[in-house]
């Protein structure tokens, strides 16, 4: 049972689930002292989970850190649906995570036979990732420019989770995130899908032929995301699972005739 003096102190700043929290922060604390400095941070603001240095994903801890994109259980939709494309693909598939964050894409791959690739530009984030997918190559840098020549045109599955929160509404999320998230992570431009016209438009390049690049996005933006999709040559569909809220658009890379595949 945890300590109600702490609890209480999590309820007045707030938290929904206090009882629940001062629990796991006690868990996490090594010393009274230490539970003191954890408490302070929580009732502060930091997420809970950048407080207690994990996140629970896909059943697993994940390891985060101060000034990280959190992954949210809805990417969990995201990742799945990479498992399954990379497990449908021939020999050993190339798999790519775009900003990749703490790369919870990459670390459900980690029991799979895939040759996994993950890229972000923050250096602490990959930090993070390192730890989470320690097979995987990790690639500093902005967007394709991160990834090396050597993978153009073999990329079985290209998964993002790429911000997209409009600008003018990342103020109205909650401080957890507006305030202690880099607003990189977060902002996706005027209308939220600025970074998935940019994925889109060059996903064939990096695409082998039948090759699938899978963005999330909301319920409201899927119709944009796709639309981008369609507009660099892909076969569109969106995933959604309600349970946790998550969407996904679907852009498949068809072989064409100059591939030397049929279809």
């Amino acid at each position: 049972m945890s300590d109600p003096h702490v609890a209480a102190r999590l309820r007045a700043a707030g938290c929904v689930w206090a009882e629940d929290e001062a629990a796991l922060l006690e868990q996490a604390a090594s010393s009274a002292d230490d539970l003191e400095r954890l408490v302070v941070r929580r009732v502060a603001g930091e997420p809970l989970e950048t407080v207690l240095g994990w996140v629970e994903f896909l059943g697993r801890r994940l390891v985060v850190a101060p000034g990280v994109f959190v992954p949210r259980r809805r990417t969990e939709l995201l990742a799945r649906l990479t498992v399954d494309r990379a497990g449908r693909a021939p020999g050993r598939p190339v798999v790519v995570e775009m900003c990749c964050g703490v790369a919870p894409v990459a670390a459900a791959l980690e029991a799979t036979r895939a040759e996994v690739h993950a890229c972000d530009v923050s250096a602490t984030a990959l930090d993070c990732a390192r730890s989470n997918a320690p097979s995987a190559t990790l690639h500093h840098g902005d967007l394709y420019d991160a990834l090396p020549a050597r993978l153009a045109g073999r990329v079985a599955v290209l998964a993002a989770n790429a911000p997209y929160v409009p600008s003018d509404r990342v103020a109205d999320m909650p401080p957890e995130a507006r305030d202690h998230e880099p607003r990189v992570a977060l902002d996706g431009g005027a209308d939220g899908v600025d970074l998935h016209r940019l994925l889109a438009a060059d996903a064939v390049r990096w695409l082998a032929p039948g090759g699938v690049l899978l963005v999330e996005t909301s319920r409201e933006q899927a119709g944009l995301t796709t639309s981008a999709m369609a507009a660099a040559g892909l076969v569109t569909a969106v995933e959604t699972d309600d349970d946790i809220g998550g969407c996904v658009a679907v852009g498949v890379r068809l072989p064409r005739p100059a591939d030397g595949v049929s279809r």
